[in-house]
């Protein structure tokens, strides 16, 4: 990436980067990763705007996929769907988006964007609205904003596409949700049509610009053969929950999500101890031999423990070698409304959120995190 242009090789660390913080979950970053090659190619490269440089008076919108992230996997898109959804929303509002917002850090969800980006000739954003991935629309800081979701479009595979109005955020992902699963599981969207005002009010910054740095962490880690894990724990001032082997892995496809559990085994120092990984898209809940020790809105971070790449819900299988560690999240999330959206009692879990994992010290991206936390057993 020069001059804040984000190009293929740009891609393939954003593509890396972004299925980290996605805490297992967005979707198959490499799906992903292949539309927005094609788009680059076909356009060019994308500009990455910082939210300070956005006029207040823009019109900006988000991108993304919505659905079971297992269904894209078996049921490939057309290509052109969410395209088909920025340019149906514009239409309705009578003007032309400026910029592209990605809705979510993480797998596909980082990528999309910049296939509307790329296809429209608008700059992406350097911003999300999660600062990792959550399984449900209303889940973004733009709801603790008062920004509405609404109006939304969503587009198909088969040419289907379909307008929303809602009266919440709540509502927008109810009836969003009811025809994704009609469309066969997986849809692509337009929605949280805002001002550039609103944007760098509410909009977490640097989320893209993280995810490329800690494609490039991992990648510079590898090539000095240095522990790929122990490299991104430093970055992002993250807490080893347990190394191990996937012992169970069990997941189910309902109501547009992907639900299920993990068990990994404990080896080395670890031998012994056992951590239980719950999912809903993400991993939302980590216990350690019966204990909570890192849950949502915190990420829960599972990496291939030789490589360090990032290893999501759907691709957890018996056998795997893995590291899981916990990393703090955007402070907005542990507010009381933050928590009463996206912490673990929304989910079903009885446990509030541990005080394991340590703040990050700097938020500023495009560069190296300060800290070192790679924590071990007592």
């Amino acid at each position: 990436m020069s001059d804040r242009l984000i190009d293929e090789a740009a891609l393939d660390l954003l593509a890396v980067g972004g299925a980290v913080l996605g805490s297992g979950g967005g979707g198959d970053p490499y799906i992903g990763k292949l539309m927005a090659r094609a788009a680059l190619r076909r356009h060019g490269p994308v500009r990455l705007m910082a939210l300070a440089e956005l006029p207040d008076d823009a019109l900006v919108v988000a991108s993304c996929m919505m659905g079971a992230p297992t269904v894209m996997n078996e049921k490939l898109p057309r290509g052109d769907e969410a395209t088909v959804a920025f340019r149906r929303l514009g239409a309705h509002l009578g003007h032309r988006p400026d910029a592209v917002l990605c809705i979510e850090a993480g797998g596909i969800n980082s990528t999309i964007p910049l296939v509307v980006a790329a296809s429209e000739g608008l700059p992406l954003l350097d911003a999300d609205g999660m600062g990792r991935a959550f399984p449900e629309l209303q889940m973004v800081t733009f709801t603790l904003d008062g920004i509405a979701a609404t109006p939304m479009a969503l587009a198909d595979d088969k040419g289907n596409s379909v307008l929303f109005e809602t009266i919440s955020n709540r509502w927008t992902e109810r009836l969003a949700r009811s025809a994704t699963v009609d469309m066969g599981g997986a849809a692509l969207v337009a929605f949280y049509p805002m001002s550039g005002a609103a944007a760098k009010r509410a909009a977490i910054p640097g989320t893209v610009s993280l995810a490329i740095a800690i494609g490039r962490r991992l990648a510079d880690a590898r090539a000095a053969r240095a522990d790929p894990v122990a490299a991104l724990a430093a970055l992002l001032s993250g807490v080893v929950l347990l190394d191990g082997r996937v012992v169970d892995a069990q997941r189910r496809t309902v109501g547009g999500f992907v639900r299920g559990e993990a068990e990994v085994a404990g080896v080395g120092e670890w031998d012994g101890q056992r951590l239980r990984l719950a999912f809903q898209n993400e991993f939302l809940l980590a216990e350690r031999d019966g204990v909570a020790v890192a849950t949502t809105p915190d990420l829960i971070i599972v990496l291939d423990s030789e490589t360090g790449a990032p290893i999501t819900t759907e691709a957890m299988r018996y056998g795997l070698r893995v590291t899981a560690l916990g990393v703090r999240c955007d402070p907005r999330w542990h507010t009381a409304a933050g928590l009463a959206i996206v912490g673990p009692r929304y989910f079903g879990y009885d446990t509030d959120p541990p005080e394991l994992l340590p703040r990050f010290v700097e938020q500023a991206v495009g560069h190296d995190l300060v800290g070192d936390q790679h924590l071990r057993p007592e």
